[in-house]
């Protein structure tokens, strides 16, 4: 469980380059969608040229195959995993500081919880209360930016964070419960899924579809040179090391409760990205009421972990 857990921080704090760079494209007019799309295409691109480097050209084509063979499946799980959680990530940044979208993410602590009950999973109550907790300081944290922005600022930075906090888990748990055989899902190849490169350049794959369709839908016009390789560089930090950090951990989960664990590692991504801003960003630091709350969700994650660990 210790490495499980080490794992996931790692990830949490690779994942914060998320809430700073997307912060910092939104404050010097980058759209969010380009923030969103572009990562995704350098993740297809740096992985497929990873894992042909690294584990030569009939790998990637064994890859390449199994996307093919159950394309239907990846596009499905990549487009609600990958692109509908991170379009609306970076549609919140532009209405919420990059440590407060962090500090809502960790609803997906609680998302999950649901992901996980949706797929027959049982938990004791005492982890419904730690996620309470956790749920307690996401509200404070959110209430404590009323004196900087208005009710429908706040419901646009907010709202957006809270569907992607199921939205991940659950485009996840799909690759998760496929691996392992679930009826009704296709019959995936698991032993190429221990590869945790491979399942996320799968994932990556699968959501190009979903960014051709959302483009018609916004206002997007040609991203900035300095935006290209600020999202290369979330794409190489976040998408690749980070993204295959955690769902490294998540393939090594042995039931429902060490997958629950290593999910709640990522309010991690709070503390990384309130440092991060503050560093880089020159942004303020949060008031009384959003230590409070930060305060708050980080003890819950740590009651989380405590438990785990009787």
């Amino acid at each position: 469980m210790l490495r499980l857990m080490l794992l996931g921080l790692t990830a949490g704090m690779f994942f914060s380059a998320t809430f700073i760079f997307n912060r910092a494209m939104s404050l010097e007019g980058g759209h969010w969608y380009w923030s969103a799309a572009l990562r995704y295409a350098y993740m297809v691109a740096f992985l497929g040229m990873g894992i042909r480097a690294f584990k030569g050209g009939d790998y990637i084509r064994q890859v390449l195959s199994e996307f093919l063979r159950h394309w239907a499946f990846w596009v499905t799980s990549g487009s609600i995993g990958f692109g509908g959680f991170y379009a609306l990530i970076c549609f919140a940044a532009d209405h919420s500081p990059g440590w407060v979208v962090a500090t809502t993410w960790q609803m997906t602590i609680i998302a999950t919880l649901f992901v996980l009950r949706l797929f027959g999973k049982t938990f004791s109550k005492k982890i419904w209360l730690y996620s309470v907790a956790v749920f307690a300081g996401v509200c404070l944290v959110n209430i404590s930016q009323i004196e900087t922005a208005d009710a429908m600022t706040l419901l646009l930075g907010a709202s957006p964070v809270l569907i992607a906090a199921f939205l991940y888990p659950l485009g996840n748990q799909l690759v998760w419960e496929a691996k392992h055989g679930r009826k009704g899902l296709p019959r995936v190849d698991a032993e190429l899924l221990d590869n945790a490169f491979a399942k996320v350049f799968l994932l990556s794959l699968g959501s190009v579809p979903f960014w051709f369709l959302l483009f018609p839908f916004t206002d997007a016009t040609i991203p900035s040179h300095d935006q290209f390789i600020k999202v290369a560089l979330v794409a190489l930090f976040s998408g690749v090391i980070a993204t295959s950090l955690f769902l490294a951990a998540r393939n090594q989960a042995k039931n429902a409760s060490e997958l629950a664990a290593v999910d709640a590692t990522q309010s991690s991504e709070v503390i990384f990205a309130l440092a991060g801003e503050a560093l880089f960003l020159q942004a303020s630091l949060p008031n009384l009421l959003g230590l409070s709350g930060m305060l708050i969700a980080c003890i819950g994650l740590i009651a989380f972990v405590l438990h785990e660990h009787d």
